[in-house]
């Protein structure tokens, strides 16, 4: 089924996946290679990207030179503790509890377990979807797009009460971003590579697929972030991934 969703619960908690440490050659600045868990209080659990692929667990730097990621940076660390398994494990939770996955876009640092999960649907935008192959990395599109029931997002949607796709393409051509309004921590802006970290929209989001859809789209997660007075945990950031919760902690 190819069209968009919803949840039957509310968001209960969400949690912060740690996919592992990448240095980038420029700056050099190291960041976090982070995903999402989110849980409704009807046993809903939302995986939200899924990191580096397999390989890069087994062998980075044979992965690293398959791939000519090493024109951009290199993997600090990626262990087996950094997979989807290990980090859902780590909040008490099963491979087999995931009820939906969302890719926020289709980079290799966000789509390389896509096709571990399966039977579980995949939530993704409609213009990331209509491509041949996930993007994957400088051009390479070398992995196939697993066989799932896909749910495309053309527009912002409301998943559940109080939880919020936004798309907003720029960095990606269907990049997506999420706001989640939690019982105690309030509203949560995930704005995934929308807004890899602060400093990038005084940058003016150079590099990015389209960088004027980057920069509105940038503005407009900001000045939501700020009418909803939101936390706001960023794609990469190399100053707010060190002391950022993450799994086994929740955001309740």
């Amino acid at each position: 089924m190819m069209d968009e969703m919803s949840l039957k619960g509310k968001p209960l908690r969400l949690a912060v996946l740690d996919y592992g440490l990448f240095e980038v050659h420029s700056g050099p600045r190291t960041i976090g290679i982070c995903g999402f868990a989110l849980q409704t209080d009807a046993d809903e659990v939302v995986l939200i990207d899924t990191g580096f692929p397999a390989k890069y667990v087994e062998n980075a730097q044979a992965a690293t030179d398959e791939d000519g990621l090493g024109s951009f940076g290199h993997i600090l660390r990626i262990t087996p503790d950094n997979t989807p398994e290990a980090q859902l494990a780590k909040l008490g939770l099963a491979k087999s509890d995931v009820t939906l996955m969302i890719q926020s876009h289709t980079h290799i640092d966000h789509v390389g377990h896509m096709d571990g999960f399966p039977g579980v649907p995949i939530l993704i935008a409609a213009a990331e979807r209509a491509l041949p192959r996930p993007l994957y990395w400088s051009g390479k599109q070398a992995i196939e797009w697993p066989a799932r029931d896909y749910h495309l997002v053309t527009q912002d949607i409301t998943l559940a009460p109080g939880v919020e796709v936004l798309l907003c393409p720029g960095h990606a051509p269907g990049q997506l971003a999420f706001m989640v309004n939690l019982p105690k921590s309030g509203w949560i802006l995930l704005t995934s590579d929308a807004i890899s970290r602060a400093a990038e929209i005084d940058e003016g989001f150079a590099g990015s697929w389209d960088v004027p859809l980057a920069v509105h789209h940038g503005d407009r997660l900001m000045r939501l972030a700020r009418e909803r007075d939101a936390l706001v945990i960023f794609g990469h950031s190399a100053q707010q991934w060190p002391s950022l919760r993450k799994a086994p902690e929740w955001f309740t």
